[in-house]
């Protein structure tokens, strides 16, 4: 079925009527113009609520009948609001259809790509839509002048823009990212049942951009509405939404195991969880959410494994707690495996308490990665001035002289020692006199930041500075 010529459609305010060679359309005097390929659940609400905004929309899908439900003013999916929002926006005109892809393009200014990512069958990510939707874009830019703005709206793992898309949209089109046309990519963070409502009041709004012209633009079609707004690099783009919704997921498993252990004790699971989610300082918050080193200290090791045991005594699986202490293990043998395959022999560690301004060492990673490492014939001098040996009393004394004489024998506070010592500086604590000591570190010496210290995407950029989990 052909389209209608887009003149035929009622003129929006703020639209101005061009000619060209065949037939006359529509075409934005101030605002930008856009097109939308995949018109499913969030292409259709994407394009609704972009036109509802006063922004010109084309939608563009090869299926027949979502184009049809469409042109009828009609919605293709079951949505809170979204039906009538369709049936205004199309009935004013800034909402129209089309299956021809090549046309939409050359009749707007930006493209923003909402088709579908299944799984592939290992797992991956089946990217065979986005490649057809690339390549007919690149087609369409192969024959427009003005500079147009390519936008992935759908969810994709980090590389997939920038080592499959942008490569195809430069072959197609033989034009260059960045000079000729830009690329963004802009995860949604809709929830099916509110997703009109989440559109226009977001959570965040997150642009990877390949230049910053394009950033800019596809930002402003977000101007007037809520909540923190970032430009990133395109990787870090599409990281978001997978660890959104790995988060989301690993909340509900979390929930779930809480709830079958309370089950198998007789306690309500919604009271527990009442007073848990009641704590917005630690437990509904940004706090122990930022990547690092493992944990440790006399409470986290000891009581998730109380909980694992009184789960295995009531026979209740719980996977998801079960793998916590498995995964911590394995965070300390990556900081292990980056030091091994540095190939120096020695090394300086400042910090040894599980947490900086303490003299605790009950289960610190830091005590257990010093092990490791004085177990496998490295050379190894540690600086924790909480923790020195003549500052040490009680329970830590004598958990040093029985438990780990060899590391009391190597534990000193002396800042310079250390650094006349090392070949390797292992950073684990971001107290003042670690940052200090770090500043300090000569061209001879390797960093190995475990905790992020502050003024680290600065350091990174030298040679001989790495992080753990960043």
């Amino acid at each position: 079925m052909e389209d209608a010529p887009l003149a035929n459609l009622k003129n929006p305010t703020g639209l101005a009527v061009v000619m060209s060679a065949t037939e006359v359309y529509v075409r934005p005097s101030q605002r930008m113009t856009l097109s939308v390929f995949g018109l499913g659940y969030v292409g259709c609400v994407s394009a609704a609520c972009l036109a509802s905004r006063g922004f010109p929309v084309v939608g563009v899908d090869v299926n027949p009948a979502k184009i049809e439900f469409l042109r009828r003013g009609q919605t293709p999916v079951f949505e809170e609001r979204i039906g009538q929002l369709i049936a205004e926006v199309v009935e004013s005109g800034l909402l129209t259809v089309s299956d021809d892809p090549a046309r939409a393009v050359l009749e707007s200014d930006v493209t923003m790509v909402c088709v579908g990512t299944p799984s592939a069958p290992g797992g991956g990510l089946a990217t065979r839509y986005l490649e057809r939707a690339t390549d007919e874009i690149g087609a369409a830019l192969a024959k427009k002048d003005s500079f147009h703005v390519v936008v992935y709206r759908s969810t994709m793992v980090p590389g997939t823009c920038e080592e499959i898309l942008v490569p195809r949209l430069e072959r197609a089109s033989g034009k260059r990212v960045g000079v000729d046309f830009g690329v963004c990519v802009n995860p949604e963070f809709l929830r099916e049942g509110s997703s009109v409502r989440d559109f226009l009041n977001p959570p965040k709004t997150v642009v990877g951009e390949s230049d910053e012209r394009s950033g800019r633009q596809v930002m402003g079609l977000y101007d007037g509405l809520g909540g923190p707004r970032f430009r990133v690099p395109i990787p870090v783009a599409e990281m978001v939404k997978y660890v959104d919704n790995s988060f989301h997921a690993l909340k509900v498993g979390f929930g779930n195991e809480i709830g079958a252990i309370c089950a198998s004790l007789g306690l309500d699971s919604h009271a527990v969880m009442d007073i848990f989610l009641a704590d917005t300082k630690l437990n509904l918050s940004a706090a122990y959410l930022r990547p690092g080193f493992a944990f440790g200290g006399s409470c986290l090791p000891k009581d998730v494994r109380a909980l694992m045991h009184t789960a295995r005594v009531h026979d209740v699986e719980v996977p998801v707690l079960a793998n916590v202490l498995v995964s911590n293990e394995m965070h300390l043998r990556r900081a292990v495996d980056q030091v091994i395959a540095l190939g120096k022999r020695r090394i300086g560690i400042f910090g040894l308490s599980f947490k900086p301004g303490t003299d605790d060492l009950r289960e610190s990673p830091m005590v257990e990665l010093a092990e490791r490492l004085i177990g496998k014939g490295y050379d190894v001098k540690i600086c924790d001035a909480n923790v020195a040996l003549s500052r040490l009393l009680g329970a830590n004394r004598e958990f040093i002289e029985e438990l780990l004489p060899h590391i009391g024998q190597v534990l000193t506070d002396d800042v310079d020692a250390v650094l006349d010592h090392a070949e390797v500086l292992i950073a684990g604590s971001r107290e003042p006199s670690v940052v200090a000591a770090v500043n300090r570190a000569g061209a001879q010496h390797t960093v190995v930041d475990l905790v992020r210290l502050p003024g680290a995407e600065e350091r990174r950029r030298r040679e001989g500075y790495v992080g753990l989990g960043w």
